[in-house]
Formats: C-alpha cells, structure tokens, sequence
C-alpha cells in the first residue's frame, strides 16, 4: 500500500482508498486468507448488525486505486449470500403476549461494501 510518514494519500500518481467491508462471521476467516494470500492486509473490527443483531465482521483495508477491483472480486469469490431461518424477538412494547415466534426466512451473509478516497494517512 502507498504510504509512508507525512504520505497526503497519493504517490506516484496513485489514488489511495478505504474499502469498509462488511461481512457474516461465518465468511470473515476465509476473507482474511483469500485477502492476505494477494498480498492485501485488513484490520478486523467486531460489529453487530442491527436487524438480526447478530456478529458481523467489520474489515477496514487500504489499497491502492487500481487494486479496488481485486478486493470486491475477492470478496464476491468468498462471501456468499444465503437463506437461514430466524425467529423474530418479541415486541417491546405493544401486544407482546399475543405475540407468537414463527420462524421466517431471510437472506444473510454477502457483503456490504463502502469505497472511500482517502485525502490523507499516515504510519507512524
């Protein structure tokens, strides 16, 4: 990755972005290896998603503007989309007690991908 100390977020002419990616627990192990295998480095954040609540893996990855391709291949390649059954949590508040937990299936997994240009970073 470009870099360096006092870098502005370019060198030699390349544009420097953060890829945020979001992923299932399940798929964040083979992510790591697929990614690390290219010569591409993440740092992990543990995160926890809003409608299942459930764990994700968060990874933050700085490459270089033309490398941004390999990453979303990458991650396309690794993590899949698929259908799990969940139980939905009981209301807060309302009708609670009429409430009854069927299970529904709903599509987890895949990715969500956000692609940031970096103005500036610095190793120090």
């Amino acid at each position: 990755m470009a870099g360096g100390r006092g870098s502005r977020g370019e060198r030699r002419g390349w544009t420097v972005k953060l890829m945020i990616v979001i992923v299932q627990n399940k798929d964040a192990g083979h992510l790591l290896d697929a990614l690390l295998a290219r010569g591409l480095r993440a740092t992990k954040l543990a995160s926890t998603g809003g409608f299942l609540r459930e764990g994700n893996t968060t990874l933050m990855i700085g490459v270089e503007d033309e490398r941004v391709g390999d990453v979303l291949a990458i991650v396309r390649r690794t993590c899949r989309a698929r259908d799990q059954l969940v139980t939905p949590l009981a209301p807060l508040s309302g009708a609670a007690e009429t409430y009854v937990p069927y299970p529904v299936e709903v599509q987890v997994g895949g990715a969500t991908v956000f692609v940031l240009s970096v103005e500036r970073f610095e190793k120090v």
